[in-house]
């Protein structure tokens, strides 16, 4: 069951413009906007609100989104997982278009949405995924699905992918905390848990 537009919540903070931006927020408004995300939106949305949290945020997520060890595909997976395991609506929302455009298949995406371990046929992506999916569930992971990941993406990789899961639960966070809505029209795309 998926919420529709006219059931989100309504935001908890004033959604910002540039305009009604402090000058410090201002530059950060304009940082992100110029940089690789091409536009403010989301969780900056209400990040704004802290100029110097959401200037530090920005260039963190600029490097685990486009300058990683770990290729798209596998970055937009661990969001996946780090978005259905906070059913955040708006982070499944806004990366389920780039994880098919990264080449995760159809069918993987929609096991992840109804809380399912996919039939991967990638052994890095099944890597990946049990190594994300033990990170949410049991705050920690063992040592054999940690090996598997070492073994697949090397220590800088699986030090990206943790940084990646972490990173995300904060985004999750700052979204569903702070009930910052989807898109006007848009459909919330995650059953509740």
């Amino acid at each position: 069951m998926t919420a529709s537009p006219a059931t989100q919540p309504p935001a908890r903070l004033p959604v910002p413009t540039r305009e009604t931006l402090s000058p410090a927020q201002q530059q950060v408004w304009d940082a992100i906007a110029s940089g690789p995300r091409g536009g403010v939106r989301g969780p900056f949305l209400a990040l704004l609100h802290s100029p110097e949290l959401a200037n530090r945020v920005q260039h963190l997520g600029e490097y685990l989104r486009y300058g990683s060890t770990l290729p798209p595909r596998l970055s937009e997976l661990a969001i996946l997982v780090t978005a259905r395991a906070w059913t955040c609506q708006y982070e499944w929302f806004a990366h389920e278009p780039h994880a098919l455009k990264a080449g995760l298949p159809q069918r993987v995406i929609d096991s992840i949405k109804d809380g399912q371990r996919p039939d991967f046929a990638a052994e890095d992506e099944l890597a990946l995924y049990d190594f994300a999916a033990q990170m949410h569930r049991d705050r920690r992971v063992d040592d054999a699905t940690y090996a598997r990941a070492a073994h697949a993406f090397g220590p800088q990789g699986v030090v990206d992918l943790v940084g990646i899961l972490g990173y995300y639960t904060l985004i999750a966070m700052t979204l569903n905390g702070h009930q910052i809505p989807l898109p006007a029209g848009a459909t919330a795309p995650l059953a509740a848990r």
